[in-house]
């Protein structure tokens, strides 16, 4: 299926880009997540009379996410969590606990943008995650886990 695509998408395209993809991504993601629409004539005339506004609105966007990036870049978040006396976790922590922390010292960040390259952390110690704001920013944050025990 051939679609317009609305937004950036990762190795896909940028705004403007017609590109064929399959089809179920295109049914069940793309287009339902407004980043996307089907590639007919109509659609392409319309997209052209609002390419601007469109563009702009992107350019907010990115705008917006690079002075998040500028905030969150080299912020330091403090984590405790109940561990045994060899320094292992009992449970976890996950992308969800980091966007919660982040959420509670005022950064408007999803569980989906924190990128945990090695999984979850299940020791005590500092470790750095990636948060990705928008396609093209990246912010590094370092997340330090203390245990407390039982």
């Amino acid at each position: 299926m051939q679609v317009i695509l609305l937004d950036k998408v990762v190795n896909l395209g940028s705004l403007g880009d017609v590109v064929k993809v399959k089809d179920g991504y295109a049914r069940n993601f793309l287009i339902p997540t407004g980043q996307a629409r089907r590639a007919t004539a109509a659609a392409k005339a319309e997209f052209e009379a609002r390419r601007a506004e469109l563009e702009k609105h992107a350019a907010d966007k990115l705008a917006a996410a690079q002075a998040l990036g500028e905030q969150l870049s080299g912020h330091a978040i403090k984590l405790t969590q109940k561990a045994g006396v060899d320094g292992r976790l009992f449970g976890s922590v996950t992308n969800h606990d980091i966007a919660d922390e982040l959420r509670k010292q005022g950064f408007d960040v999803h569980k989906g943008q924190v990128r945990m390259p090695g999984g979850p952390i299940k020791t005590v110690g500092d470790s750095t995650v990636t948060v990705s704001l928008h396609t093209d920013v990246m912010a590094e944050i370092s997340v330090s886990v203390y245990g407390e025990t039982a």
